[in-house]
């Protein structure tokens, strides 16, 4: 197993993508802190893993909260003793609806850029003192696609995950002394369960599947071989990356 005896925080790992990710990681050895938001549905994904012979526990968070997102550091490190990946997973996406720029209110351009880039500064401020002092550590930030394709009608949306970009390559210039890899995916449109309900229709989701090299829908399994990648030793001299997992939507 890649990550025997590693421990990762998943944001977001209740549900949808962020679910996969944390059984993924489960599966090849590390010990797995399930945060979210959500936190009944945080404690199904931990049951579930346990129940598979795996190792986890859930955690309660608002990655907008600086209190919150350092007691999730706090609870990990009780629990497991080190912090050696942090997959920011946690996004605002479904709960947004379509509308023109002009449309958007300051509020909720405001949540948006409150959960989708200032919650990776307060999650990884929380793990960096851990990571540091290990002398080693792995963050994977999770942007979008959308940031390439510049999809419209999400103007808030786009701009924060073009953010997580810029975050990534800053950050990663910051921490490398500190042996702390930061990398990025770019995932294509996902299927995953309520997470996409009503945001395309049939027809839109099959003109999707035509533009891609790779002929079919995605589904959060597709993303799950590249955070444990990233999470792994094999990336170690590996950071500041963005990396498209789309079937080939977008190649730059």
């Amino acid at each position: 197993m890649r990550l025997k005896n590693k421990v990762a925080i998943v944001t977001g790992g209740g549900v949808g993508i962020g679910k996969a990710y944390a059984h993924g990681l489960a599966k090849e050895g590390a010990k797995v802190v399930v945060a979210d938001i959500q936190e009944a549905e945080a404690r199904k994904v931990a049951a579930d893993i346990q129940q598979a012979g795996g190792e986890a526990m859930a955690v309660a968070v608002d990655v907008t909260s600086v209190e919150k997102t350092q007691a999730m550091a706090q609870t990990a490190l009780k629990a497991y003793g080190r912090i050696d990946i942090l997959v920011n997973n946690a996004g605002l996406y479904s709960a947004l609806k379509k509308k023109n720029f002009m449309e958007i209110d300051g509020d909720e351009w405001d949540r948006v850029m409150a959960v989708n880039v200032k919650g990776l500064w307060h999650c990884v401020k929380a793990v960096y003192p851990a990571m540091k002092q290990q002398g080693k550590g792995k963050i994977i930030n999770i942007s979008s696609g959308t940031m390439l394709s510049g999809s419209p009608f999400f103007l808030h949306y786009v701009s924060s995950k073009g953010a997580v970009i810029g975050f990534t390559r800053a950050l990663a210039r910051e921490v490398g002394n500190d042996n702390i890899c930061v990398n990025s995916i770019m995932p294509g449109l996902t299927i995953s369960g309520s997470n996409q309900e009503g945001v395309m229709t049939a027809e839109q989701l099959a003109d999707r599947r035509k533009r891609r090299a790779i002929q079919r829908d995605q589904y959060p399994q597709d993303l799950v071989g590249t955070v444990i990648f990233l999470a792994s030793d094999d990336s170690d001299f590996m950071t500041g990356q963005a990396i498209a997992v789309d079937g080939g939507m977008n190649m730059y």
